[in-house]
């Protein structure tokens, strides 16, 4: 029995072997080889600082520090590869399963990925071979945008037999946000929840609860079913959104009691405003990049703010106590502010602005430039001072140091009524009359250009 003894135990030192000499099996020869395949498939320079083979548990290959891009706009930890062995010797090469880590892809990336998938007309002859992946995992990956990331997240992906996605999922680490992708004939049916999840991009809004479903294609999806509550409201819609040519977005919401002095300051640096928000916004946005996409956006809608306060100017005082230069600080309580907004290229224009609050009310019209600039006129009236009276105000200063400061009609009206009617009464009945001619004067003119 000793040549029984001898063979087992030159098996079981072939299978050590077997299971040992993988992880010293360098296959860094290939590494120029590979790089310059792939980087003529993507026209990008590709860096790869290792490739291994193992045989256990399923035979392998394990590529570590790849670097895409001239920034390195994607780097990737490890990948490990796991082949159909009897696929290599056929036209397509089968890959069962791609498990990718520490994956980190920057928006620059994110904005080529199209010209990367494009099928290859003129193939160059370092061109890879015919490629078949069965499914792809992500564990810890990134998305890192200008001046935010998204993640980290573990994502899967199921091909099918022509490369196009079965389903996928896809759960940020925290659990906050979870999507799952499922196919439906030729399109996808996406159901997407999130719990304390802040947006990544754009205003980092904190929604306490996402709900989002839709359909999808390779270009575009519509979301046709969006609900959330934030700061106290809620918000429901529909949304549409294209990558096929650029970035394209489009919908509307419908907003219910959202507190908005949050809300305010993060559109807008330096707006100080509270209050319960309801508004029916419709909103537009095309970027040839997603960086582009939020200073694209433009949005019209009504709006109504129910028991709030303006900070940082004062209308009943700048209203009653007529300075040349000018008045600034203070705040303005009110029971209702509502008017009609367009925001567009980063500016914000308010019209059809009405004030009520006890003794103030005010109408009228502002603009917030990009640049942060107010300008604009509003007509204040004071019940409590007298004979009421329209105080026509114009705006300017910027957002966070607003300035409030009379017409020059306003002034000169004013003046003359202290004089002739004394102060109080005189200047109240004066500023109306001087307002008032102004405001004539004014209407006149347009009408003149008009013509």
């Amino acid at each position: 029995m000793k040549w029984l003894k001898r063979i087992l135990i030159a098996l079981a030192a072939l299978l050590v072997i077997a299971v040992v000499l993988p992880f010293f099996i360098s296959l860094d020869d290939y590494i120029p080889r590979v790089e310059a395949a792939v980087s003529a498939r993507l026209k990008e320079p590709v860096s790869i600082r290792s490739i291994r083979f193992a045989a256990l548990p399923s035979p392998h290959f394990t590529v570590e520090g790849i670097t895409v891009g001239k920034a390195d706009d994607i780097k990737v930890g490890k990948a490990m590869l796991t082949p159909d062995l009897v696929s290599l010797l056929r036209t397509t090469t089968v890959i069962r399963s791609i498990e990718i880590d520490s994956l980190v892809l920057t928006r620059k990336a994110i904005d080529r990925i199209p010209a990367w998938t494009k099928p290859d007309a003129a193939k160059s002859p370092q061109a890879l071979p015919q490629v078949r992946v069965e499914s792809i995992r992500f564990n810890n990956a990134v998305v890192r945008f200008d001046k935010a990331d998204f993640g980290p997240f573990d994502a899967r992906v199921r091909l099918d037999s022509k490369g196009e996605p079965e389903d996928a999922s896809i759960a940020t680490r925290d659990g906050k946000l979870k999507a799952l992708i499922k196919p439906d004939k030729s399109k996808y049916l996406i159901d997407a929840s999130a719990r304390s999840w802040t947006l990544p991009i754009g205003p980092a809004l904190v929604f306490d609860e996402l709900n989002i479903k839709g359909v999808a294609t390779l270009g575009d999806a519509e979301l046709g079913e969006v609900s959330a509550k934030l700061y106290g409201g809620t918000a429901t819609g529909k949304a549409a959104i294209s990558w096929r040519k650029g970035l394209q977005l489009d919908g509307n919401l419908d907003v219910s009691r959202l507190e908005l002095q949050q809300v305010a300051s993060m559109l807008s640096s330096g707006a100080r405003v509270s209050g319960k928000l309801s508004a029916k916004p419709v909103f537009s946005a095309s970027a040839v990049s997603a960086d582009q996409l939020i200073d694209a956006l433009r949005l019209d809608t009504s709006f109504d703010v129910q028991n709030g306060t303006l900070h940082g100017v004062d209308i009943q005082k700048a209203a009653t106590h007529l300075i040349r230069q000018g008045t600034t600080g203070g705040e303005t309580h009110f029971e209702q502010l509502s008017g009609h907004l367009v925001m567009d290229h980063g500016g914000y224009r308010f019209t059809q602005l009405k004030i009520a609050s006890g003794a103030l009310s005010a109408d009228g019209n502002v603009s917030i430039s990009a640049k942060k600039e107010l300008s604009g006129r509003i007509s204040a009236q004071v019940k409590a001072a007298g004979p009421s009276a329209n105080v026509p105000l114009n705006v300017a200063g910027t957002v966070d140091a607003p300035l409030l400061y009379p017409t020059g009609g306003t002034m000169a009206g004013a003046a003359a009524g202290t004089v002739i009617l004394g102060p109080g009464f005189g200047t109240s009945v004066g500023a109306k009359v001087g307002g008032w001619a102004e405001g004539l004067f004014e209407k006149k003119e347009e009408k003149k250009q008009k013509k």
